[in-house]
Order: C-alpha cells, then structure tokens, then sequence
C-alpha cells in the first residue's frame, strides 16, 4: 500500500505500477489522463483501477502546502487476482439463467461514490496500518472483498446498460428494467420477486450475490442519481422532487441523500448552482 500527498500544482506527471492497482482518492482533486479514456476529476470518496503496466498522466491543479492532494494505491499480484476469480467461478457460480463468470474488466475503471466500495478500502488501511499479529489475515479477507466488490458493482454497471436494450434477456435484465421503468413509483419486493419467480429469501440473497447490494440498496442509488439530476432545476422543491423520486416520506429522502453525499440535497443545490455560475 503506498500514499502519495502532493504540495504544489503540477501537470502531466506519469506514475505506473508494475502490477493492477486500486486507488482512492482522500482529499483534494486530480485530472486523471488514462489510455484511450477522456479525462476526468478524480475527487475524495472515488475509486479508479489501472491494469500493470499502464501509465496513468496526473495533474493536480488545486494542490498546494497547505491543501495538499492525497491518495491510495494498493497493488494487486496478477496471480492472487486470478486465483481469487477462479475461487469465485468454482464456488459461486451457479445461476444457470446467466452463464456468468466472474471477472475484472476495465470497461468500468471509475468508480464514483460507491459507499461499499470506499468503506472496503477504508477498513484495508486501518488493518494496515495497525499493530494487530493477525493483521495480514485480516488485509487478505478485506483484499478479497474489495475484489468482489469491484466486480460486482462493474457486472451491475454492464447488466444495467444492457437492462436497456436487452429488456427480457435474463432474470436480472428483466428485474433491472423493470426498477427503471417504475423507478418513480412505488416498487414493492413481492413484485420483484414475483418477477423474478423467486420466494422473498431466495431473492434478496440473489440479488445481493449479483451485486453485492440489497434490492432496496439498488433502487435508493437510482433514485438519489435521479434527485441529483432533478436538483439542477431550481423550480424544483425538495418535497416536489423527493416524490418525483418515488420516495412518500421528504424526512426519509433526506437523511438517504446525505448518507449517500455527504450533503443534504439543499446544500447539494447551492454547490451545484455556484459550481455552474463559475
């Protein structure tokens, strides 16, 4: 695990790992220039994966002694990678309807405010960092939980897109779609069950194995991105866009939107507005 803080502006400065690396962002804010990929800002609570080799161009525009730029790298060993996804294939594989297979790819190398995902990484540097005799049992078992937790959310990602176009596809395309199409209104768990043809337990616990959240997890974070879209519209009140969201309780959309961001959805729209303005 390494830390790299920066104390000064700079630009284009290249920084390659020999093997895959997951890196987090703490504080401050980078421009991050990946191969064949556009760039973007990299900010505290965001996640982005590299293969070996792979020279990612930083620039660290905010940077300064008294509000430096920091960030995580972990490197993974290619071996533990593929022994860990060749466990998963073995053992947790098993929904005929989907012929899936577990694996890392790097279509989705940007993960913004994933919560599970950060807290993960998170739990990885306490271990680390501590003076436990047990701790590098403890930092493989977070290892590899980060790892499951990076592909399930890029499978989400692919399935979500495919949701789409594919609409009937599969068991999880059709549930998918069918969150989407009536994401605003109100979705019980006895109908996605039903359209899942699965009983209430067997549901939740595929889901979540998909995944790696609940069902109730998944359609809350489509309903926050689609409030922080909404929150753009100045016309809009919270109330009206909490209930725009599907959500009946405002109180409720509230405390889920700051858990989510950190921010209440009113201080999220004063940022915004500001940020437009400049």
């Amino acid at each position: 695990m390494n830390v790299f803080e920066s104390y000064q502006q700079a630009w284009r400065v290249p920084l390659t790992f020999n093997d895959f690396v997951i890196t987090s962002m703490v504080r401050g804010k980078k421009i991050m220039h990946l191969l064949n990929k556009n760039p973007f800002e990299y900010l505290p609570g965001e996640t982005v994966i590299v293969p070996a080799n792979e020279t990612m161009v930083i620039d660290f525009p905010d940077a300064t002694a008294l509000t430096p730029s920091q960030c995580i790298a972990v490197t993974v060993d290619l071996n533990y990678i593929e022994n860990t996804l060749q466990y998963l294939n073995s053992f947790y594989n098993h929904d005929p309807d989907l012929g899936r297979e577990w694996k890392l790819q790097f279509n989705q190398y940007h993960f913004d405010n994933d919560a599970e995902i950060t807290e993960i990484i998170n739990k990885l540097i306490r271990v680390c960092s501590s003076g436990d005799t047990a701790k590098n049992i403890y930092a493989d078992l977070s290892l590899k939980e980060l790892l499951i937790r990076l592909v399930q959310s890029q499978h989400l990602s692919q399935v979500k897109v495919e949701a789409g176009q594919l609409g009937n596809h599969s068991r999880l395309h059709f549930v998918l779609h069918y969150i989407h199409e009536h994401l605003t209104d109100h979705i019980t768990m006895n109908a996605l069950c039903r359209k899942a043809y699965l009983s209430r337990n067997a549901f939740f616990r595929w889901f979540r194995e998909q995944f790696g959240v609940s069902p109730l997890e998944y359609i809350n974070q489509e309903r926050i991105k689609l409030a922080k879209q909404l929150l753009g519209d100045p016309r809009h009140s919270i109330t009206a866009i909490s209930q725009q969201c599907g959500f009946s309780d405002v109180n409720y959309f509230v405390r889920l939107f700051r858990k989510s961001e950190g921010i209440t959805p009113g201080v999220y729209r004063q940022v915004r507005q500001t940020s437009d303005r400049c």
